[in-house]
């Protein structure tokens, strides 16, 4: 299974880290009914971009299954409080409060 991280605008769609193109690293810990992220990374615009657009942020991790299962979307909600950037260490902080999965293939309206 490969997994990718984004993190994104939720008005403008911009996308600030994307896993599969950047070379960040990160870590997801389920704690007391919240998610803790860790985001290796170092300072680029994009981090700026989301510390200053913190209360607008999506963040979603996509599972990729190599075995023909379909793709697994995370969609998770940021506690905008929680979002902070330790320079000194590189590394993108934030709590997520409450998830969706789901899989895009099967997510919507059909007629």
């Amino acid at each position: 299974m490969k997994e990718q991280l984004l993190i994104k605008h939720a008005v403008g769609g911009r996308t600030f880290v994307d896993s599969s193109k950047q070379s960040v690293s990160y870590e997801v810990a389920h704690e007391d009914g919240q998610w803790l992220f860790a985001v290796n990374a170092p300072k680029h615009a994009g981090i700026d971009e989301i510390l200053k657009w913190k209360q607008e942020l999506n963040v979603f991790i996509f599972r990729n299954y190599e075995d023909g299962r379909p793709t697994l979307k995370i969609w998770y909600s940021v506690a905008s409080d929680t979002v902070k950037y330790d320079a000194a260490g590189e590394r993108l902080t934030f709590t997520a409060i409450s998830c969706i999965e789901y899989i895009p293939n099967e997510f919507g309206y059909k007629l």
